[in-house]
């Protein structure tokens, strides 16, 4: 991830303030922003001679000289998606923004072209029971049910190395010996597996207390848990995290859902208006989060804890939390038909 300090432009700026970003910088590339971070454009060498060309001097701003219209990404494109678009338009590194258009990184064909790997801990909780699926859970725990034709636990872990994230921390429970028989310490998936093995339920955040001195992690670190199928870019959602200075970082996606009668609304028995049908929108949890090490401090040791109660008690304290708006691919498979759902839609998601 840039440093993007070093490479933010405004409208005031010279040409000169400019070459010299563009020269000192790795990327040769500049963003031109608000006051409020939003990006109005980019800048680049070849910008630059064409001012230059064209009469300008090195103490006149770039007013006139930056690109308006830049090729931007959001921070839920994927990988794939970013790599086709740059290809597409010829272009090599290419502003990722927010909702409001504020620029969260800047990612670099080269780079998204390499293998990575990150240092950032996945640590997956698979120790459910399972109780809805059942009689598919009777022999089998969840995230091992095929779905694609492999486990759903193995695309999550595939799914997290392509992006370079490769030590995973395992909290399993029921039936354990089936997950751990068939990833054994990761290789054959090239990642790194280790294990917490959970002797009672622990919440979607208790098992965190189980890691051991050398497991806990030194970087902010994902927990997610093992019965989803999603499509999400890690990387945008550990980026989103660090550049908001997160604590804790819920993904969310948006729930719609409709009342199948007129709503009447009432002021001292007084029909004020009737809505017909309305159609409520919230934010779920989408059980992915990224937490900063010192989360496991505030989890009690060996009890049952669930992450609202830890998201709650971080708001409670002033402390920063956020949500990251997760709008690709998302399918938490927790009941038969969404199990069904799951098989029918792999094919055109993975």
């Amino acid at each position: 991830m840039n440093k993007l300090s070093h490479i933010k432009l405004t409208t005031n700026s010279t040409i000169k303030e400019a070459l010299k970003i563009i020269d000192t910088g790795a990327i040769k590339f500049a963003i031109v922003v608000d006051g409020q971070d939003v990006l109005l454009g980019t800048l680049s060498d070849g910008d630059i001679r064409r001012a230059i060309l064209n009469g300008k001097g090195l103490e006149d701003t770039i007013e006139d000289v930056y690109f308006k219209n830049p090729t931007v990404v959001k921070v839920d494109s994927t990988k794939e998606e970013i790599i086709n678009l740059c290809t597409s338009k010829k272009i090599y590194q290419i502003p990722v923004v927010d909702e409001r258009g504020r620029v969260v990184s800047i990612k670099i064909l080269d780079e998204l072209l390499k293998p990575k790997s990150h240092p950032n801990k996945v640590v997956l909780m698979v120790g459910g029971l399972g109780t809805r699926l059942r009689p598919l859970t009777e022999t089998t725990p969840k995230p091992m049910l095929p779905v694609g034709g492999k486990p759903i636990l193995q695309t999550i872990v595939e799914r997290f190395a392509s992006y370079g994230f490769v030590n995973i921390v395992m909290c399993v429970g029921y039936k354990s010996s089936i997950i751990q028989d068939y990833f054994g310490d990761g290789s054959r998936f090239g990642v790194n597996i280790e294990y917490v093995l959970e002797n009672k339920r622990m919440g979607t955040a208790g098992a965190l207390s189980l890691l051991s001195d050398a497991q806990k992690p030194k970087e902010p670190f994902f927990v997610m848990n093992g019965d989803l199928l999603t499509n999400m870019n890690f990387e945008n959602m550990l980026e989103f995290h660090i550049s908001n200075n997160s604590k804790a970082t819920m993904a969310v996606r948006e729930y719609d859902f409709q009342v199948p009668y007129g709503v009447v609304n009432v002021d001292n028995g007084k029909i004020i208006n009737i809505e017909e049908k309305p159609v409520h929108k919230f934010f779920v949890s989408a059980g992915i989060y990224m937490l900063n090490p010192d989360a496991i401090e505030l989890i009690p040791q060996d009890e049952f804890y669930d992450m609202p109660t830890l998201f709650e008690k971080y708001i409670e304290s002033g402390e920063n939390t956020i949500s990251f708006p997760l709008r690709e691919y998302w399918l938490d498979i927790g009941r038969i038909e969404e199990y069904e759902k799951a098989n029918s839609e792999y094919g055109e998601v993975f």
